[in-house]
């Protein structure tokens, strides 16, 4: 495994120690910094831009990994390889890439790739596929996946169905996965299946990802909306992509969002995939993904087009979600935050993921909702969908501090760039804040002058 890193250009080898930082990877001397304030005498970690360091200082860095992580090192060597090459095709060679290869780059072009298409591959139970050989950049065999999952006791999310369809959406795959560990919840209300559904199931994740592999042998593409969703759920590495919520350009959503599969099949399908309250069908939002992109090579779609948002139901505007909030807050708490006299819905293990959870508080009328929202101290924003919502602090009577998020529940205008540039990024709602987030504050005061603290908005504390 050395001679593989030994061998491997210097860009590589960036890229690779980049990964390490991202997913906080240690070798026996510690992380990348750890590594230089121990080895270099002159310069110590005060230089730890990968890019800035010699080939030498990099591999030696990575030889401090084990053989394992050195193994899985080598897949990242063969990927990265095959990615340039793709690259260094497309500007030689431009006429012979197909029009469904161009949406494989257009993926891999769009602002959010490459947060959530980072996967945490080199973890127990993952398959790394490659792309193939160079003569594989001219094929454009299309498979279109969806896949349901639910939630189990252990707060993870464990795949129970997936089906993949071909371009002339012939069935390739349809099967119910056995979870093979205690389930919370099994979301019967999205999925669509309950605990008799998957009673005397024998399928299991590694017979899915076997199946996988053999069908997208030979480089074929896989598409999908929101499908680095799907491949976590798949514990499957693989970035011959075409991702149907990055390929479209959206006139009434910010840049970073992606419009719901519903939403995007009626702007550009005129049809919805489901009717309000219905359960997802795993087939039939395999074959909606898999008919966006036929029609984006059809028909182009290369201005930005309006959104249909899906509808929000009366009761539902009646209340504001709070998201993100820590699970040693009791819920009762939040109270103290809203005027009127509203309501609040117990917590319940479908809310939980990790350390957060989230929950409704019901107000008599939209009135009150309003009200309450625009009384909230705290930073406002937009979310991926365009939805209103504050950060928010909360003091406790203990004295601590918890940190959450309150959104509508209706959809608002798009923020115009004006706004954009005077507020920080509106926070997505499927990244949990990591340690480093909650507890680096003073770290970046440290580190941030007088002058740029003025010019940061201030957020409340509500008493």
């Amino acid at each position: 495994m050395g001679k593989r890193l030994a061998g491997a250009e210097k860009e590589v080898l960036v890229e690779i120690v980049r990964f390490t930082q991202k997913n906080g990877l240690k070798g026996a001397e510690g992380g990348w910094k750890d590594f230089l304030a121990r080895n270099d005498k002159k310069f110590g970690a005060s230089v730890s831009d990968p890019k800035k360091r010699s080939k030498d200082v990099l591999l030696a860095f990575l030889l401090t990994f084990s053989k394992d992580f050195q193994k899985y090192f080598g897949k990242l060597i063969r990927r990265l390889n095959e990615r340039s090459a793709f690259e260094q095709f497309l500007k030689e060679f431009p006429d012979k890439i197909s029009p469904q290869l161009k949406l494989v780059q257009l993926t891999a072009e769009h602002p959010e790739y490459r947060k959530n298409y980072n996967f945490p591959s080199y973890k127990e139970g993952w398959k790394v596929l490659r792309e193939g050989k160079i003569t594989n950049f001219m094929k454009s065999t299309m498979l279109a996946i969806d896949c349901e999952m639910v939630l189990c006791h252990d707060g993870t999310e464990a795949l129970v169905r997936v089906c993949v369809v071909n371009s002339n959406l012939e069935v390739k795959l349809d099967e119910l996965v056995n979870p093979l560990k205690a389930v919370a919840d099994y979301r019967t209300s999205i999925t669509g299946l309950s605990k008799k559904d998957l009673k005397g199931v024998t399928c299991s994740l590694v017979d899915v990802q076997k199946s996988l592999k053999k069908l997208l042998s030979k480089g074929k593409i896989l598409i999908g909306h929101s499908l680095s969703k799907d491949l976590h759920a798949l514990k499957f590495d693989y970035s011959r992509v075409i991702d149907t919520a990055y390929i479209f350009k959206y006139a009434n959503l910010p840049t970073t969002a992606s419009a719901s599969l519903n939403s995007l099949c009626k702007s550009v399908l005129g049809y919805a995939v489901r009717e309000e309250g219905e359960p997802h069908n795993c087939l039939k939002d395999a074959e909606a993904a898999m008919n966006l992109v036929l029609a984006k090579l059809k028909h182009g779609f290369n201005d930005p087009i309006e959104i249909a948002r899906d509808s929000v139901p009366e009761s539902d505007m009646m209340k504001l979600l709070a998201h993100k909030i820590p699970v040693y807050l009791p819920c009762q708490e939040l109270l103290k935050l809203f005027s009127g006299n509203p309501s609040i819905d117990e917590k319940i293990d479908s809310r939980v993921r990790g350390d957060y959870y989230s929950t409704c508080i019901s107000f008599g009328d939209r009135d009150e909702v309003e009200k309450a929202f625009d009384e909230l101290d705290g930073q406002e924003a937009k979310d991926s969908s365009g939805r209103l919502q504050k950060n928010v602090l909360l003091k406790r009577d203990n004295g601590d501090v918890a940190s959450f998020y309150v959104r509508k529940m209706a959809y608002g205008a798009q923020l115009n760039k004006s706004e954009l540039s005077n507020k920080r990024p509106p926070p997505t709602e499927h990244v949990e804040p990591t340690k480093e987030d909650n507890d680096g504050d003073k770290q970046k005061k440290r580190k941030t002058g007088k002058k740029h603290e003025k010019k940061k908005a201030k957020i409340s504390v509500a008493e």
